[in-house]
């Protein structure tokens, strides 16, 4: 668990050993990946740059990830199913993956380079449009098809899950935080409609992903790294079928996943700040 506040030490470790590399390296890869999209048209080298920054980033803060339940990731094999020849070569394209929601507990802005630094193909993230104005990361969000989702716009939040939807159906995997922003304690917020619509939608599995030790290492309002000597988590859970369920259910799949990322977090995440709450009932969809 953090300490509060924290020890010069670790202040002193950010500022001049631990920001420095992340920065640097962080308008270094960007930079890669913008010019690698003038030539990457499937966006296979844009993700490759992706994960190198990504398991860059980790290092830098002084952390490393431990990767749980990997044998839970969908396959054709796991669904029963004989892929199609085209199936096939759109899962071959994209890293072997069957297409899926993948929905994860928002904690930290470190979220997103463990989630790429631990998931072995490629997929596109749902995220606050607000991140498409940071330099580097919103430049390469742009140019390399992630999804910007505008929560408090329900018009632009439905012509955006559209846009998941067609990711899904041309064979991408999507990433989705339900909480719709980070986490201001460490617990778990009450989840929004979106990825279950998703799943619903494009009748594609929805992934439960827990990220655990992410909010101890950098919470909301600090920018100071803290290493703990434990392991980041992120904690794969058993896909939930959508096949054959309606957008009625939607609310109901919602708490479903909820719930199991609830299990994922008690079952991996003693030690650590966070704690599941109530869930609150959400009308409109969201992500």
């Amino acid at each position: 668990m953090r300490p509060n506040p924290l020890p010069l030490a670790d202040r002193l470790k950010t500022n001049l050993l631990h920001a420095p590399p992340f920065l640097l390296g962080t308008a270094f890869f960007g930079s890669l990946a913008l010019l690698a999209s003038l030539l990457d048209t499937h966006g296979r080298l844009q993700h490759r740059l992706a994960r190198i920054w990504a398991q860059f980033s980790v290092w830098s803060s002084g952390s490393r990830v431990e990767v749980i339940g990997l044998e839970n990731l969908p396959s054709p094999s796991a669904k029963g199913i004989s892929a199609s020849t085209e199936e096939a070569e759109r899962n071959t394209r994209f890293g072997g993956a069957v297409p899926a929601v993948y929905a994860a507990n928002h904690t930290s802005y470190m979220d997103t380079p463990v989630v790429f630094a631990s998931l072995p193909f490629q997929f596109r993230i749902l995220a606050k449009k607000e991140l498409w104005g940071l330099p580097f990361i919103g430049w390469y969000l742009n140019r390399s098809g992630q999804i910007p989702i505008d929560i408090a716009n329900p018009r632009a939040t439905i012509s955006s899950l559209g846009n998941g939807v067609r990711a899904l159906r041309e064979g991408l995997s999507v990433f989705v935080f339900p909480e719709g922003g980070r986490t201001p304690n460490g617990g778990l917020q009450p989840f929004l409609n979106g990825a279950a619509y998703l799943a619903i939608r494009a009748q594609a599995p929805l992934v439960p992903v827990a990220l655990i030790g992410v909010y101890d290492l950098l919470p909301m309002h600090t920018r100071h790294f803290y290493r703990s000597g434990q392991p980041l988590k992120l904690a794969v859970g058993k896909p939930i079928s959508t096949q054959g369920r309606s957008l009625r259910e939607a609310e109901a799949l919602t708490e479903e996943l909820r719930q199991s990322i609830v299990a994922l977090i008690e079952r991996h995440g003693q030690g650590t700040s966070q704690v599941s709450r109530p869930i609150r009932s959400e009308q409109a969809a969201g992500a």
